[in-house]
């Protein structure tokens, strides 16, 4: 089997064992445990957590001791044991520790697999700008898989998504041993520093105005990413409470619909080499932050019915919003770093978009979600008006009781129902995503050279 093929399986297996319940375990969260949403941005948080310092101390060791492959191989099989265990876990609490864990094995495999194929396309004399865009395009593919599989087994709530992530890693884990031996550089004088020698010299990009600039503008990005990934599918879900869109196509299938997103992934990472030849790798990061604001603003907009096309063409766009800047960004770090510790950038890379990236978007966003955009009912009259029917409607008295709820003579409710306004938050995560592109903008400054794509491959 050719070097692409092999890097084809590890790159759809690597996002197949995410995408198996990432955008679905919001539906685990709420619908079968029926635990609280003030703690729901935790889970997301974790990813962050673990992007703080894994990636980072896992490209260190790959950089310096362990053959990347075989590190690789290892986190998969320990984030397989604990996808195996979390069905077992039966209080909130205890669920986020559990996932921090599985983060910590997970998050660090993104950086890892990409060094993984720049080494192998290098090793083969293959032209990196060529093709790994392809390769990693079967990444998304894989995603997409994965969520279909969750959605049309009945399993989108439920434990047996952590079951189906699980053994795909422990597939992935086992075959990553098969792969071409990426062995450490170790690059590193002779009479090396103790921070040359932990590799933490990838530490010193900051003190370049233009990359520190780049890692706070990938944090602020990697907050963007982690709102659609927390909110996307509940946000269509809960349509299921407007008793006009109760049955709709999106509600049975909102998994599917959010699946969109990573199949317009596909055509984008495709269309990548192109972009990153015609404008530049500024320009392209600046094309995937207006990507955001539109992705936001058509979810505000959008509906199941009159308002499907601005879901669907939000979910299109999340193709050029997420790959043109973690790819693009991902090249840019290869194109401005030494060999001996590219690793470590990629790493370093990684913990400022999943790591303070996640950790901003999730608390922040859970933070003003409870704090301005949640409304509460007390009486038919009022929650009737917010859902756009009356207040005898039999699915909106269903769901009433499905609250735990009871109805007094006077129209009033046993306890307060309190339901999010999607409009006004998917407008202010637009309103975030303009303010961002517009800072990097101006005060990003990179001047495309043809010659640093070209040279990525050398």
């Amino acid at each position: 089997m050719g070097i692409k093929n092999r890097l084809v399986i590890m790159s759809f297996l690597q996002f197949f064992v995410w995408g198996a319940w990432l955008i679905t375990i919001a539906n685990y969260w709420f619908g079968t445990k029926n635990w609280e949403g003030t703690q729901f941005g935790l889970v997301f948080g974790t990813m962050g957590i673990a992007s703080l310092f894994m990636p980072t101390l896992t490209g260190i060791i790959a950089d310096r001791w362990v053959n990347a492959e075989k590190l690789y191989g290892i986190l998969h099989i320990l984030y397989a044991a604990v996808l195996f265990y979390i069905p077992q876990v039966s209080t909130p609490e205890t669920f986020i520790y559990i996932m921090l864990l599985a983060m910590c094995f997970y998050m660090p495999t993104i950086a890892l697999s990409n060094s993984i194929s720049y080494t192998a396309l290098k090793l083969n004399n293959k032209d990196v700008i060529k093709n790994f865009p392809p390769i990693r395009v079967w990444g998304t593919i894989g995603f997409i898989v994965a969520m279909w599989i969750t959605n049309l087994t009945g399993n989108k709530a439920t434990e047996y998504q952590f079951y189906i992530a699980g053994l795909a890693a422990v597939v992935l884990g086992i075959y990553s041993f098969s792969l071409p031996e990426c062995k450490p550089q170790r690059l590193s004088k002779e009479n090396a520093s103790l921070m040359e020698t932990l590799g933490l010299e990838s530490f010193k990009l900051f003190a370049d105005y233009k990359m520190a600039l780049f890692f706070v503008f990938s944090m602020f990005l990697g907050g963007a990413l982690q709102l659609t990934n927390a909110y996307g599918d509940v946000f269509l879900d809960e349509f299921k409470h407007f008793p006009k869109y109760a049955d709709s196509f999106v509600v049975e299938y909102s998994t599917i619909i959010m699946s969109i997103s990573q199949i317009s992934e596909t055509l984008f990472i495709l269309a990548i080499p192109f972009f990153l030849r015609r404008f530049g790798i500024k320009q392209v990061m600046l094309i995937s932050m207006l990507a955001w604001v539109l992705r936001f603003g058509l979810f505000a907009y959008g509906n199941p019915t009159s308002g499907l096309w601005m879901i669907i063409m939000s979910c299109v766009v999340y193709g050029m919003a997420f790959d043109f800047f973690n790819i693009s960004g991902s090249l840019f770090v290869e194109t401005n770093t030494d060999s001996k510790n590219r690793s470590s950038a990629q790493g370093l890379f990684m913990m400022m978009t999943n790591g303070f990236g996640a950790v901003l978007g999730s608390f922040t966003s859970g933070w003003a979600i409870d704090k301005y955009f949640t409304k509460s009912f007390s009486n038919t009259t009022d929650l009737a008006g917010f859902l756009e029917t009356e207040t005898t409607n039999s699915k909106m008295l269903e769901f009433v009781s499905g609250q735990g709820n009871t109805i007094g003579a006077d129209g009033l409710f046993s306890k307060v129902i309190l339901m999010k306004d999607w409009h006004t938050i998917w407008l202010a995560f637009a309103i975030y995503a303009l303010v961002i592109a517009v800072a990097f903008a101006v005060l990003f400054k990179h001047k495309h050279n043809p010659l640093d794509v070209e040279n990525i491959s050398h």
